[in-house]
């Protein structure tokens, strides 16, 4: 099963530019915690990040966020991420499985595992409305912030190239 260090190691950097863009402008103090943790855990003053061209600053954080010692970081900071700037994908993806969530798409508790059949019927439309590249990240995180996941889910994940994350 992915973790969020795997989902930020193989991240496109499109999306991860898209991410880090969104915290930036929505979520400025997460954004400058996130530059401050990531930066002393490399002896680093923030301020050397900061002046870092955006492009690199994001490919750095992306970098630093794909090592195991920034699981939890890297969890909230896609939690934050989905839920702000993806909720319309969140709730199509519930809404094609019928699975009752509120205004963010998000539920209270994960229910048992559909059909893969079921699953891949409720996948399918997200490409053609959503970032395909976004929409891979949301599978393998939905898959990862949950500590069972969904066996259907995985199996999925593995065997179309669509969900493939590739940096």
């Amino acid at each position: 099963m992915p973790t969020p260090h795997d989902i930020f190691a193989q991240m496109p950097a499109a999306v991860a530019d898209q991410l880090f863009s969104f915290l930036q402008e929505k979520e400025r103090p997460l954004y400058q915690t996130t530059l401050d943790t990531l930066a002393k855990q490399r002896k680093l003053r923030t301020l050397f990040v900061e002046r870092k061209p955006r492009p690199e600053r994001h490919a750095w954080m992306r970098e630093a966020l794909g090592k195991k010692v920034n699981e939890s970081v890297g969890a909230h900071l896609l939690q934050i991420w989905l839920v702000g700037a993806h909720a319309a994908l969140l709730c199509d993806f519930l809404d094609g499985l019928g699975i009752a969530h509120d205004a963010n798409g998000t539920i209270e508790a994960l229910p048992p595992a559909p059909a893969k059949a079921d699953l891949a019927k409720a996948i399918e439309p997200l490409f053609a409305k959503h970032d395909p590249g976004v929409v891979a990240v949301y599978l393998h995180a939905f898959q990862a912030l949950d500590d069972q996941g969904w066996s259907t889910l995985a199996e999925l994940l593995a065997e179309d190239p669509r969900l493939k994350l590739a940096a």
